[in-house]
């Protein structure tokens, strides 16, 4: 299974949804860095269960202990282990010889030969927890290196509820707008529209998808290694490893297609001795390589697997069977995908500002 991500800083997750604890080991962090423990478990908080009425009642505090490499609030250069107790575990809920729609139930039991007694085990988003943590770490590596750069996440779209924000405005969002209201879209009016729509999905048992928006601002130019390991191809690879995730786009996406080269194009401007774009339509990515304008992103998440209605499917032994799921699921995943998305983009963005930081020492 893999379950490591990066190159330089290096995180191995760890656990699954019903189990003990779930947690990360980071190997790769410099020493030296200094870990602000409120700040971390802030990052846990807005990813945790139980938020509000638009997220899943599962109560977790989601209290995070660090079992190595930090001392003292320092990093020591170590392997950083990192964990979180599940408390508030309900495998009775789940039937086991169910295959349940659109779940990882079969393929899990394909590719292993056994899935996990309850929940969804590694494929369910209660290990994100882990992923979260170790960006915790991670944001203060980047604040380091490049403290100018901020990384941001909202909900975009809930359904056919779309954000239309102009570039100009998109510059404008701080983290307040979004954490303004409980399904995180800074768009005031808007949200309150979302938060009706997922109100009613919920109340019918059933569940809707929508999009995310990741921004990285400041971010400096020359990030990325060509040709396989292109500055958007490890975020997408990020993005799309994330519970839900179904489309992945940078930039003009796949409005670019509508477009001619002429419109398409980012001329270069000089502006006070720094390069920089009169337009971004490459989301501030050429050639795999960072620009040093916004790389801005668009992450589709489809509506959540578990739909309170019976549906038909069948059980481990091929039999039909009626199925009426039990347990505690969000309706939209999307204002607590919100965090996760941040928090892979900052674990790429943090591995890639080492790279380049031990490029610049060769040089």
């Amino acid at each position: 299974m893999s379950s490591q991500f990066g190159d330089i800083f290096r995180i191995s997750t760890f656990g699954e949804s019903h189990g003990k604890s779930v947690g990360v080991v980071i190997d790769g962090c410099p020493p030296n860095i200094k870990i602000d423990w409120a700040r971390v478990q802030h990052w846990l908080d807005r990813r945790r269960p139980g938020q509000s009425a638009l997220t899943s009642t599962r109560q977790e505090a989601d209290k995070v202990a660090c079992y190595a490499g930090i001392e003292d609030g320092i990093t020591l250069g170590t392997p950083i282990m990192l964990a979180v107790r599940n408390c508030d575990q309900r495998p009775s809920d789940y039937r086991n010889d169910i295959l349940r729609p659109s779940h990882a139930d079969y393929s899990y039991l394909a590719k292993y030969g056994l899935k996990p007694s309850s929940g969804g085990g590694r494929a369910s988003a209660r290990e994100t927890v882990s992923r979260v943590a170790a960006a915790a770490i991670a944001e203060r590596v980047i604040a380091t290196i490049a403290p100018a750069l901020e990384i941001i996440a909202w909900v975009d779209s809930v359904s056919d509820l779309q954000c239309n924000f102009t570039a100009e405005q998109r510059r404008k969002i701080t983290p307040a707008d979004i954490e303004a209201n409980s399904i995180r879209c800074p768009d005031d009016s808007l949200a309150i529209e979302m938060q009706e729509l997922i109100t009613t999905a919920k109340d019918t048992g059933d569940t809707v998808g929508g999009c995310l928006a990741v921004s990285i601002r400041n971010c400096p130019a020359g990030l990325g290694e060509p040709v396989f390991d292109k500055l958007e191809a490890k975020l997408a690879h990020a993005m799309l490893s994330i519970p839900a995730t179904k489309g992945f786009e940078i930039g003009s996406g796949f409005a670019g297609t509508k477009m001619s080269g002429s419109q398409h194009n980012d001329p270069y401007r000089s502006q006070n001795g720094k390069v920089i774009t009169t337009s971004n339509n490459s989301g501030g990515v050429q050639g795999g390589i960072s620009n040093g304008e916004e790389i801005f992103m668009r992450i589709a998440c489809k509506p959540v697997s578990t739909v309170f209605k019976e549906q038909t499917t069948i059980t481990t032994d091929r039999k039909p069977v009626k199925y009426t799921p039990k347990g505690r699921h969000d309706p939209c995943v999307l204002p607590r995908a919100v965090v996760v998305a941040e928090a892979m983009a900052t674990l790429v963005i943090v591995d890639l500002l080492l790279q380049h930081k031990t490029r610049q020492l060769a040089n």
